[in-house]
């Protein structure tokens, strides 16, 4: 029998998350705290430097007891409320009992299309990920 979303969450940690400029691999944000309580909406100050690179690599380190078949993240921008962006990153089977490190590349929209930091802070960019309709949410705010 596969396990409940409740029993993956209790036993699933976010241990680390960083960006990376994808071009010269210099981290430019990284934090090292657990990540994956749900009840609470987690804050985290990213510089706006991060808005000027061309792609960016998001490595996130986590934890899981129990296995899970379809692992995914999805990351929106939001809006006053609206969705503007919206990824869909699969990662798949996760083994039980083990520790994973996951990288992504984001690749920038062109300079016209991107809104600058200063707007997107009154709106934010929103992580979400997905256990079994559980969800877990990081609140970007840009400094």
């Amino acid at each position: 029998m596969a396990p409940k979303g409740e029993d993956i969450l209790k036993g699933f940690q976010v241990n680390w998350m960083n960006l990376r400029d994808a071009d010269t691999g210099k981290i430019l944000w990284q934090l090292n705290e657990d990540l994956s309580v749900p009840e609470i909406e987690h804050e985290a100050r990213v510089p706006k430097r991060v808005l000027k690179c061309r792609a960016v690599s998001r490595e996130i380190n986590f934890s899981s007891v129990e296995p899970m078949e379809k692992f995914r993240l999805e990351q929106k921008v939001l809006f006053k409320g609206r969705c503007l962006e919206e990824w869909f990153f699969e990662f798949g089977f996760v083994i039980p009992n083990s520790t994973n490190t996951w990288q992504s590349l984001i690749e920038a929209a062109p300079e016209s299309q991107m809104m600058p930091a200063n707007v997107l802070n009154s709106s934010g960019s929103v992580v979400q990920i997905s256990l079994k309709n559980q969800q877990i949410s990081y609140f970007f705010k840009w400094c």
